[in-house]
C-alpha cells in the first residue's frame, strides 16, 4: 500500500506540471485526485487493525516490536505485522498421527490424544522468535513435545495400567507435563484428553491369554473350595454319628437290654402260642413265653 501511495504522489506531481504547462484544468483536477488518493493510501499503510481474539507482532527492518492487542494501531509503512489467534486450537493426535507407545513391560499400544492450546498474548514475541507463524507453533512446538511426553509417561506404566486400570491417572500426568513444558514458551494448554488407548495385535493376544488363565484359575479355586466344603460336611456328619453312637452305647446297660429284649418278644409271643425268648447273658437259660396264657 505504501508503494501505491508513492506512485500516486508521483502521478499527482506529473499531472500538475503537465496541466500547468498546458493550462489544462482537467489535468490539474487529476493531479488533485491523485494527491488525495495517495494521502489516503499513505494513511491506510500506516494503520493496522488487530481483530478480536488476535495478537500482532510488528517487525520493522528485522527488529521485533512490542505485541499489539486487538484494535487499531499506527505503525511505520515499513513495518510488517504477523498475527496469532488467541482462540483455543485443537491438536488431534489420531489416525495417521496416533502415538505409538510402549509400556514398562514392552507392550505396544496406540494412544489417541487431543491437546487444546492457545497463544499467551504477553509472550507472543517469544513465540514469533521461536516459530514465526501460528502453523509453525503447532508443528514445531506443540506437536513434537506432546508426542514425546505421551511416550515417556506410558513408558513408566504397565500395559494393564495403560489400557485399563490407570488411564485417568496417566491422562492427568500427561496434561501436567505438557502444560509445564509449553507454558514457559508462551503456549497456554487448557485441556489434554486421552481419548482412546488400543493395544497392538500382539499385546491383545497376550491379554486374551491372561484372561483365560485367570478364568481357569478362578474355576480351579472354586472347585477346590467346593470340595473342601463337602469334605467338611462329611466330617461333621461322621463326628455327629460317632457322638450319637457313643451316647447310645453309654446308656444301654445289660438290664436295659434285657428288659427291651423281653418286651420285644412278648409282643412277638402275642401272635404265637409259645415263643422262646433268647434273652439274658451267655450263661442263662432262654425264657419260655406261653402265648396262650393271657
Amino acid at each position: 500500500m505504501f508503494v501505491f501511495a508513492v506512485l500516486l504522489f508521483i502521478a499527482a506531481v506529473v499531472l500538475f506540471f503537465v496541466g500547468r504547462a498546458n493550462d489544462s484544468k482537467g489535468l490539474k483536477f487529476g493531479a488533485l485526485g491523485a494527491l488525495l488518493a495517495g494521502l489516503f493510501s499513505l494513511v491506510v499503510s500506516m494503520t493496522y487493525v488487530i481483530s478480536a481474539y488476535e495478537v500482532g507482532v510488528p517487525v520493522a527492518f528485522g527488529k521485533v516490536g512490542q505485541p499489539m492487542t486487538s484494535g487499531m494501531h499506527v505503525k511505520s509503512p515499513f513495518t510488517d505485522v504477523t498475527t496469532f489467534s488467541t482462540r483455543p486450537v485443537d491438536l488431534n493426535l489420531s489416525d495417521k498421527d496416533v502415538v505409538e507407545v510402549r509400556s514398562s513391560q514392552g507392550g505396544v499400544m496406540y494412544a489417541e490424544v487431543t491437546v487444546k492450546w492457545s497463544v499467551d498474548q504477553a509472550k507472543a514475541v517469544e513465540l514469533y522468535k521461536l516459530a514465526g507463524s501460528e502453523d509453525a507453533i503447532q508443528q514445531r512446538l506443540v506437536y513434537p513435545d506432546s508426542r514425546e511426553i505421551v511416550r515417556n509417561v506410558f513408558a513408566r506404566h504397565t500395559s494393564e495400567e495403560g489400557y485399563a486400570s490407570d488411564r485417568e491417572g496417566i491422562n492427568a500426568e500427561i496434561g501436567t507435563l505438557i502444560k509445564e513444558r509449553l507454558a514457559p514458551r508462551g503456549i497456554d494448554v487448557t485441556t489434554v484428553n486421552l481419548r482412546n488407548v488400543k493395544p497392538s495385535d500382539a499385546l491383545q493376544g497376550q491379554i486374551d491369554r491372561k484372561i483365560q488363565q485367570e478364568q481357569a484359575t478362578e474355576r480351579a479355586i472354586e472347585a477346590s473350595r467346593t470340595a473342601k466344603a463337602e469334605s467338611d460336611r462329611r466330617r461333621i456328619e461322621a463326628e455327629g454319628i460317632a457322638r450319637a453312637n457313643k451316647i447310645l452305647n453309654d446308656s444301654l446297660t445289660d438290664k436295659v437290654l434285657m428288659n427291651q429284649c423281653i418286651d420285644a418278644y412278648k409282643e412277638a409271643a402275642a401272635k404265637n402260642p409259645v415263643y422262646a425268648v433268647p434273652c439274658g447273658g451267655s450263661g442263662s437259660a432262654p425264657v419260655i413265653v406261653d402265648g396262650s396264657k393271657r
